[in-house]
């Protein structure tokens, strides 16, 4: 009986075997939270470096600027565009195949990055708590990501029901957080303001320490607050996908009480801001119920942490894999990927490259993995705002399930705020973190180049709508779109370099000296020479695509 109402639960939908599944309201706002958030792991590298006002500031503040307005663009398009892929098919839909694939990629990519961050986390917290070798460490890794593929090879149905478990475990244990804090709390947890100790006001803070407080914090509460549109790769396994952005308006207010609430209680009664952290031996969340219930909730939060990166594990292996799925399908991306298992309808060859991956990348530490990540992920964010503004002109009004409150203008600001944030973020992040996120970005065009030669790309699908330009083999208009593309990246080496040498020049050289030893990334003038001469190559790429696109390209350029 059981496996009668499984299979009436389950349609085939499309040419490669894809199931439909019929999932739940309240199911899908437990996969957005882990795909979110999953607890507040990660803020506590802000409070030392922002300070604890400015952090609960940011905090407040970011859901506004950067996570509810991508919660509302990702549930508007969601509405209108309910489909396979997601964010990577609004992009192509309102920018073209090569800006399509560009969102596509730089998502998947950075999911695929971001996946390997949750298990070298979870095996480090059993690690450091017990004390375990490094063989023990890499074993456990190891078993989290075989059990996890295997529960995503059962299909959406099953990583459903897996993350409402596992979401419901971290809210609960981040309430009781926030219980013991506030129950707990005997001073002002915005005092002090910034990390050099200054309470509220600029007074004595230069300019450049502003910049600095808020970038340092900056980074880490949008990666906090990124994550909404992650749900829109599943959408075509969904029966009824309206259900996703009425979910993903759920999840914001959640997701925000989650990261404030605990926060604000734990500063204001354990205090210690100057020694909070994710590394062992600093404080995190779990010293407060340790301190003020006794030593058995410091192991029990261990366990909490081992389960909230796990939760996220395993919805970001969906949707990962989903991204790939969506551009093999396009021929964008080698075919094997569209394999779907008969049983379970679900692309199995795409969510076991995941596994693959992340088993080579948790090999390595944190701090190795993460510095290509933020770049590739905020680009992709860029990408869907441009198209959000486009696709609500170009699309007629009466498609629209759900539509962001407040006309045209108020979508623009809601699009426009977060873009501009994101590009200071390019700038705020790092020297190290400029180079890693630029290589991952040029990764684009370049692969798209190779696949599109390689597998046709769109033209397979429609020759007529998405025409070959037969000198170059590629999308009509590809040349110029580069050109744009590499000038670009030009602009922003020219500009980062400067900047760079200013924001970082005081302290950088001993910093990366300390960081990274004596390799490239330990050299700050090496790195800014390398980010120069980056910029100058940029540019005469984009000139030479300039020039050849007006020998190559038609004169009349179709819309892709």
């Amino acid at each position: 009986m059981s496996e009668m109402k499984k299979s009436s639960a389950m349609v085939d939908v499309g040419e490669h075997g894809l199931k439909q599944h019929d999932i739940k309201t309240s199911t899908v706002v437990f996969m957005i939270f882990c795909l979110v958030a999953a607890g507040c792991y990660g803020i506590e590298e802000m409070i030392p470096e922002s300070g604890p006002g400015l952090t609960i500031v940011m905090l407040i503040v970011l859901p506004f600027v950067w996570g509810m307005p991508f919660g509302l663009v990702a549930a508007e398009l969601g509405s209108v565009r309910p489909q396979e892929g997601g964010y990577y098919k609004w992009v192509q839909e309102a920018l073209g195949e090569f800006w399509g694939f560009q969102a596509g990629w730089w998502r998947t990519v950075s999911i695929y990055i971001d996946n390997s961050l949750y298990v070298i986390l979870a095996g480090g917290y059993i690690a450091g708590h017990w004390n375990l070798s490094s063989t023990t460490e890499l074993i456990i890794k190891v078993v989290i990501i075989v059990f996890f593929i295997w529960i995503n090879i059962r299909g959406i149905r099953d990583v459903g029901v897996v993350s409402t478990i596992l979401a419901i475990f971290v809210i609960a244990a981040f309430a009781m957080i926030a219980v013991c804090g506030f129950t707990n709390m005997d001073h002002n947890p915005f005092v002090p303001f910034t990390a050099d100790g200054e309470i509220m006001g600029v007074h004595g803070i230069a300019f450049g320490d502003w910049v600095y407080y808020i970038g340092a914090g900056l980074a880490v509460g949008m990666w906090m607050y990124s994550g909404y549109e992650s749900m829109s790769t599943i959408a075509g396994e969904v029966k009824n996908p309206q259900i996703i952005p009425r979910a993903t308006i759920i999840t914001v207010p959640l997701i925000m009480a989650t990261y404030i609430l605990p926060t604000a209680a734990s500063i204001g009664s354990l205090g210690r801001w100057e020694e909070w952290g994710t590394e062992a031996g600093t404080v995190g969340y779990a010293d407060v119920a340790e301190h003020f219930w006794g030593p058995a909730f410091g192991v029990f939060f261990v366990i909490v942490a081992v389960v909230a990166n796990c939760s996220i594990f395993n919805t970001y292996i969906a949707s990962g894999s989903r991204g790939f799925f969506a551009l093999a399908d396009d021929h964008l991306a080698p075919p094997i990927m569209v394999k779907c298992d008969k049983k379970h309808g679900v692309p199995y060859v795409a969510v076991l490259s995941v596994g693959i991956v992340n088993l080579i990348l948790c090999q390595f530490g944190f701090a190795q993995v993460v510095i290509v990540d933020v770049f590739m992920l905020v680009a992709s964010y860029i990408m869907v705002y441009l198209s959000a503004m486009i696709l609500r002109k170009r699309i007629p009004k009466e498609e629209y399930k759900f539509k962001i409150p407040g006309g045209y203008g108020f979508l623009c600001f809601i699009c426009i705020m977060p873009i501009i944030i994101a590009l200071l973020l390019f700038f705020l992040n790092g020297t190290d973190y400029f180079i890693g996120g630029m290589i991952g970005i040029v990764s684009g065009p370049v692969l798209y180049v190779i696949w599109k030669w390689m597998y046709g790309g769109l033209a397979k699908k429609d020759p007529q709508r998405f025409p070959i330009n037969t000198k170059t083999k590629l999308a009509v208009g590809d040349l110029r779109k580069m050109c744009g593309m590499f000038l670009g990246f030009a602009v922003m080496g020219g500009l980062a370099g400067p900047w760079l040498r200013w924001y970082e020049g005081d302290w950088g050289p001993e910093y990366y000296q300390e960081t990274y030893g004596n390799g490239f990334l330990g050299n700050f003038d090496a790195m800014i020479h390398a980010i120069g001469i980056a910029a100058i190559i940029f540019a005469v790429i984009g000139v030479v695509l300039g020039l050849l696109s007006l020998k190559l390209e038609p004169k009349k350029n179709r819309l892709d």
